[in-house]
C-alpha cells in the first residue's frame, strides 16, 4: 500500500470512465429513447473535495449522453470528452492541455476500452467489479464497485496522499 500512496501523492490529474465506473454500467432508456444513469452521491461529494484539494478531474467516455453532460457540469468538470471510441487520443489532448507528464495522472476504469489510458498513466485505477482483463494492468483496485461510491474511495486515496481528508477540504470551502 506504501507504493500506492507514493503513486497517488504524485497525481495532479485522475480521469474517470463513466458507465461501469461513475455509474453501475447499466443503461436504462424508455419508450421514447431517452437515456437514464444514477450517480452516486457520494462519488459527487468526493469529486468536489478532490477538486477543493487541488486535483484536476476529467472524464473520458466511450458514449455521448445528455444526462453525463449535466451531471459533470454540476460537479463542476470542465475536462469532459464524450463519444471517444478510441480513448487515448482524448486522453492525450487533454495531458498536452494541463502540461502533465503521464506519472502525474491516475485513471480509473472498468473494462477494455480503458486499457490504453491505464496502461499509459502513474496510478492505473480499476473499480471492484471490472473485468478481469484489466486487473493485470491496474495499480489498485476498489473496494467498491462502480456506481456504488468506487469513485469517493479514489477521492479519498488521493487527498490521503496529499495530507488531505474530506473533511479538512469541506472546512476550508
Amino acid at each position: 500500500m506504501q507504493d500506492i500512496h507514493a503513486k497517488a501523492a504524485a497525481i495532479e490529474l485522475v480521469i474517470f470512465d463513466v458507465d461501469g465506473v461513475l455509474t453501475d454500467g447499466r443503461l436504462f432508456f424508455d419508450d421514447a429513447g431517452r437515456e437514464y444513469k444514477s450517480f452516486h452521491v457520494r462519488d459527487g461529494y468526493g469529486i468536489k473535495a478532490l477538486q477543493r484539494g487541488g486535483v484536476s478531474v476529467g472524464v473520458i467516455s466511450g458514449r455521448r449522453s445528455r444526462a453525463v453532460e449535466l451531471r459533470m457540469e454540476s460537479l463542476g468538470i470542465a475536462h469532459v470528452y464524450l463519444g471517444q471510441e478510441d480513448k487515448l487520443p482524448a486522453f492525450e489532448t487533454l495531458r498536452e492541455a494541463l502540461g502533465l507528464e503521464p506519472g502525474q495522472i491516475a485513471h480509473v476504469g472498468d473494462d477494455l476500452p480503458d486499457l490504453p489510458i491505464l496502461r499509459r498513466v502513474g496510478l492505473a485505477i480499476a473499480v471492484a467489479d471490472a473485468h478481469p482483463s484489466i486487473l493485470p494492468h491496474c495499480h489498485w483496485r476498489t473496494s467498491l464497485p462502480g456506481g456504488h461510491g468506487a469513485a469517493r474511495e479514489v477521492c479519498d486515496l488521493l487527498l490521503a496522499a496529499r495530507g488531505l481528508s474530506n473533511l479538512t477540504v469541506s472546512a476550508s470551502a
